[in-house]
């Protein structure tokens, strides 16, 4: 198989999404801009490794049980998951929340980990796993730490929609609140991206300094951010300094051998 044809095999399986979970040979062929007759060996070949599956009435195809299989090796290899697995669990089971573990990607934030304090999901909505990071807690949480040119990057290409009467769409406000996350030390998710919500999110470190991902507590807007906020914000907090200690993160340290 060429570089061209391996290019083409990637993008086709990135055109599958929540949203568009089944595509045909008709429709992957408009969206590639390709004859029908090159999309069709290429799927053949995704099928035949596991990349896709295809329906045997519709004919139309779906990502296939290989992408699922790399995933979970992914997940479970990921340094950020490996460390963060255990207290995000404890911080779940300790305040009845959605705990999550998110990482910068390419101008957005990629869930790599759920945890939930009860068998079954508490929350209703399909969130990730890639979320925008200017109406997320993980993902301002992780952009609020990050430096004035990438943000600034971020905020020249980022079209800034509204999910809910809450988002924030103005640049200018997403500073002002950036600016309050990095005095606080955590973010906050004010039904921003989905009706109801309410989310805080603090960032990881590793052990230069940098930001490894963000951790993030999620429910119902009155519970996160009724009268137990303050706790839940220590909560989140310590947390994400337990995660970014086992990353090699001590700032007493650091700042004693900068000075």
């Amino acid at each position: 198989m060429s570089v061209q044809s391996v290019q083409r095999a990637l993008t086709i399986l990135t055109l599958f999404s929540h949203r568009r979970p089944v595509l045909g040979i008709s429709e992957l062929s408009r969206l590639m801009d390709l004859p029908k007759g090159t999309v069709h060996g290429i799927t053949r070949t995704l099928v035949d490794q596991g990349f896709l599956s295809q329906d045997e009435q519709s004919r139309k195809y779906r990502l296939g049980l290989k992408i699922h299989e790399l995933g979970i090796v992914l997940s479970g290899t990921l340094e950020l998951n490996q460390k963060a697995a255990g207290p995000c669990h404890q911080l779940s089971r300790r305040t009845g929340l959605l705990s999550r573990i998110g990482i910068w990607d390419g101008g957005s934030v990629v869930i790599t980990l759920n945890t939930h304090p009860n068998p079954m999901p508490v929350l209703p909505h399909q969130v990730g796993p890639r979320i925008h990071a200017y109406c997320s807690a993980i993902g301002k949480a992780i952009l609020a730490f990050l430096d004035e040119k990438t943000i600034k990057e971020y905020l020249d290409r980022t079209r800034m929609t509204a999910f809910t009467p809450h988002t924030v769409t103005v640049k200018k406000k997403l500073l002002e609140d950036l600016k309050a996350t990095r005095s606080r030390g955590y973010a906050i998710d004010r039904q921003e991206a989905v009706q109801g919500m309410g989310c805080m999110g603090a960032p990881i470190f590793n052990h230069q300094g940098g930001v490894a991902g963000a951790l993030s507590l999620s429910g119902p807007v009155n519970q996160v951010l009724g009268d137990q906020t303050e706790e839940l914000a220590g909560e989140v907090l310590s947390t994400a300094a337990e995660v970014s200690r086992l990353f090699g993160y001590f700032p007493a340290i650091m700042e004693t051998g900068a000075s």
